[in-house]
């Protein structure tokens, strides 16, 4: 049975889908065959992995409104083991129409039941909000990992972050544990990042990773070129950084 780790920051602009198309591109070159769950109506998962929307038939949407199973939605990418599920701009209007739906905040799990035999890990790309679509990614998910920028308003919400993945637990699934927290936009020479690293691993004992995700042109490029960064310069550092990573969450899932 597969790894299923939510990338879960109601805060918009902290890394979240970066890091999830990058830990997803990564565990696959280190031979983990992995799916990226884009449910993000932004899609930029989806074309952060070189998919045109426009040309895609069947999406997370289907899957969590009109019943789609998920291996009818599964797209093989250019990169190695790593497939996705991509998201459609319908998606915008997935968080009303889900409120009609039965045990719907189960829809996401019940979908990818199937595949969990298919995947050593699962990813799943939330959007920057704690309605009911990222309350079906944490109800799927076995874990939850945080991305957190270096910058002031770093905990603005974060309480309110783990209050929704403590009521999750609590209601519908008991066995959700935070995964870590991951410091991104991360610049050594600012006092001020230094202070906000400090805070947070206060806020979150123990569960910080060791790996920071440094601030790079590089990395903010390659998804313009529809590339995860370790394929676009995988000497870049923020590349390295992500390799760093997976190598701490392959650790600590052995």
């Amino acid at each position: 049975m597969s790894k299923v780790i939510a990338v879960a920051n109601q805060k918009g602009g902290v890394g979240k889908t970066t890091s999830a198309v990058n830990i997803a591109a990564w565990l696959g070159a280190k031979g983990k065959r992995t799916l990226l769950v884009d449910i993000d109506p932004q899609g930029n998962s989806t074309s952060g992995v070189g998919l045109d929307r426009r040309s895609l038939k069947t999406t997370t949407y289907d899957i969590l409104i009109n019943g789609a199973k998920g291996a009818d939605a599964v797209v093989k990418t250019a990169f190695e083991k790593l497939s996705i599920l991509p998201s459609s701009a319908d998606l915008a209007a997935a968080e009303i129409e889900l409120a009609d739906i039965p045990a719907r905040e189960a829809v996401l799990k019940n979908a990818l039941a199937p595949l969990r035999a298919e995947y050593d890990f699962i990813l799943i790309d939330c959007p920057p909000s704690l309605g009911l679509i990222t309350t079906n990614a944490l109800n799927a998910a076995d874990s939850v990992l945080i991305p957190v920028q270096c910058e002031y308003y770093a905990l603005e919400g974060l309480s309110q972050l783990m209050n929704s993945v403590q009521a999750v637990k609590r209601r519908y699934n008991e066995r959700l544990e935070l995964e870590g927290v991951l410091l991104t936009m991360y610049d050594g020479r600012l006092n001020l990042t230094q202070q906000v690293v400090t805070e947070i691993k206060k806020y979150f004992p123990r569960k910080v990773f060791s790996t920071v995700i440094p601030r790079t042109v590089r990395l903010s490029e390659a998804p313009s070129f529809g590339q995860p960064i370790l394929y676009y310069d995988r000497s870049n550092k923020g590349s390295q950084a992500y390799g760093a990573l997976v190598d701490e969450i392959l650790k600590k899932n052995r």
